[in-house]
């Protein structure tokens, strides 16, 4: 016997249950994704050393402000649609399909170089997420591209100081 998917106690008046869980699989996916860049970004702050320390650090505190303010816009997301976002630690590593960062107290190269391939990650899934959600609800989809117009430029700032002035990047280079 096969169990009938249970229908949302509601969600946005014109939008079909099957595409409101679809949205909410993705930006749980999303929300997984924003909480664990803010927490690698905030480790990145605590454990940055050695030149450019402070231009780093620095650059560093507002890219987690305006992270964990995507988290947040992504959870009402999932709650407007009518699903229950989660937000633990515990659901957070389960979900994972990425490496954890592996940076500790290191250079401000290293750890750029660590954040350039994190950032390439968020922003490609972003990405891809943005065009799932354009086939089901311009709202979310709006929601989902003005975040990574933001994230796009955070990983900007990663690579300008990495790179040198022909464009190579630091950690690239044979």
């Amino acid at each position: 016997m096969t169990q009938k998917k249970k229908a949302l106690p509601y969600t946005i008046p014109g939008l079909d249950d099957a595409d409101a869980k679809r949205l909410i699989e993705i930006l749980q996916a999303r929300l997984h994704a924003f909480n664990d860049l803010h927490l690698t970004l905030k480790h990145a702050h605590w454990n940055v050393v050695g030149p450019h320390f402070i231009a780093v650090h620095e650059m560093i505190d507002p890219q987690v402000v305006e992270v964990r303010a995507m988290a947040d816009d992504t959870a009402e997301r999932i709650a407007a649609l009518g699903g229950t976002p989660v937000g633990t630690p515990g659901a957070l590593v389960k979900a994972r399909e990425w490496d954890d960062y592996a940076v500790g107290r290191a250079t401000t190269q290293e750890h750029l170089s660590a954040l350039d391939g994190v950032y390439e990650g968020v922003v490609s899934s972003q990405r891809a997420a943005i065009e799932e959600a354009g086939d089901l609800d311009p709202i979310t989809e709006d929601m989902l591209i003005s975040q990574a117009s933001q994230l796009e430029q955070f990983h900007w700032f990663v690579r300008a100081h990495l790179e040198d002035q022909g464009g190579a990047l630091h950690h690239e280079k044979d």
